[in-house]
């Protein structure tokens, strides 16, 4: 319903501000606010200011309407909410529970996590509308299938909509981690920017990209990533894709762990390393601000490709603090063409350990309220 889409962005229109923006009839307009109105989906709000005589009503997204479900499903834990139509949290769960213990295992806890949390929120079933979920592998997202994921056996090819919607009739939506992470990170810091750029280091590194305000998969789903793009420095270090050099062999924070104890430095993996920098130690620090300048260089060329106006950086690593993020700065800013880089705001995730599953809501809300699934909203 056009009406429902002018009015799902929150902002307060009178019936004469929606006549003018429709195009439709004042009784055209009155009969379906009511219907709307009748459905839950939106609400008077606060009325507007009088130009004379009775001030007018307005109308906005009712947010409590309906609930989605949002998943985090991480290499070693899996964290569930549910959330309003705003993406506000109403309720939220984290277990350790290792990925590698197979969809089966995993998506059984998430469906369990889901009913406790719909109870806590005192919502019921019948006002879930869509489910989102992250995983840390790549994703056909026409089929939501996870495809030859890495650190997922067992995964590959398996129908996770499919599976979940035997227990919860709704529709389900996956994608991969990076990618739900974007969403999650524009929606909390950055609503209004349409080129973005999420940049997750943690085991990994990868990229979500969001141009011309729309989450950009590629082909196959793989569009940004960028941890297996070849750095100068690294032409003799082998990545665990069978090639040498690649950013995720050099940046990482297994990597970062194996320079230091090259350099005979106790640092058997990320955390170590997160702890000696939090403990101000140099050659810590140093391998840091030097991964960060290998990110850098990786970067350079997609602030040419893609020209963000925001490259957030999040994932386990940014919590080593600004050096990481001086090293990229220090070679973006000084090996990219001025004009790209004259509003370009390098920053920390705002949203840090809740931006994936903040991203799987934004995920299950667009479906949710969009055009093609009114009718479920209308149920």
């Amino acid at each position: 319903m056009e009406l429902f889409q002018l009015l799902r962005d929150g902002t307060p229109r009178t019936r004469a501000q929606l006549a003018k923006s429709t195009g439709l009839a004042r009784s055209t307009i009155a009969a379906r606010v009511d219907e709307l109105m009748r459905m839950g989906l939106i609400m008077p709000v606060a009325d507007a200011a009088s130009t004379g005589g009775r001030p007018p009503s307005q109308f906005a997204l009712n947010p409590s309407a309906r609930v989605v479900l949002a998943a985090d499903i991480g290499a070693s834990h899996t964290t569930v909410a549910v959330m309003d139509l705003t993406g506000a949290i109403l309720a939220k769960r984290s277990e350790q529970l290792a990925v590698t213990e197979g969809p089966v295992a995993v998506l059984t806890s998430m469906v369990d996590a889901a009913s406790a949390l719909l109870d806590e929120a005192g919502r019921d079933i019948r006002s879930l509308v869509a489910i989102g979920i992250g995983v840390p592998g790549p994703v056909e997202h026409s089929t939501g299938q996870p495809v030859n994921p890495p650190i997922m056996p067992g995964w590959d090819r398996f129908d996770v909509p499919g599976w979940v919607q035997q227990h919860l009739q709704v529709p389900v939506l996956v994608d991969n981690d990076v990618n739900i992470m974007a969403l999650g990170e524009r929606a909390t810091a950055w609503p209004t920017t349409t080129h973005l750029m999420f940049v997750k280091v943690a085991t990994g590194i990868g990229a979500g990209v969001i141009s011309g305000g729309e989450l950009q998969r590629g082909a196959q789903g793989v569009a940004g990533d960028i941890g297996h793009v070849r750095v100068a420095r690294g032409s003799d270090v082998p990545c665990h894709c069978g090639n040498v050099g690649c950013l995720e062999a050099l940046a990482s924070g297994p990597a970062i762990a194996r320079s230091l104890r090259e350099q005979g430095v106790s640092a058997q993996n990320s955390s170590d390393v997160i702890a000696l920098v939090k403990r101000g130690n140099l050659d810590a620090i140093q391998a840091v601000r030097q991964a960060g300048r290998d990110i850098g260089e990786v970067l350079t060329a997609c602030v040419s490709l893609m020209n963000p106006s925001v490259i957030a950086l999040g994932g386990s690593m940014a919590r080593v603090g600004e050096h990481l993020i001086a090293g990229v700065r220090e070679v973006v800013y000084m090996r990219s063409m001025p004009l790209a880089t004259e509003h370009l705001a390098i920053v920390p995730s705002a949203a840090a350990e809740n931006a994936a599953v903040l991203g799987a809501g934004m995920l299950a809300i667009e479906h949710a309220l969009s055009p093609e699934a009114f009718h479920s909203l209308a149920g």
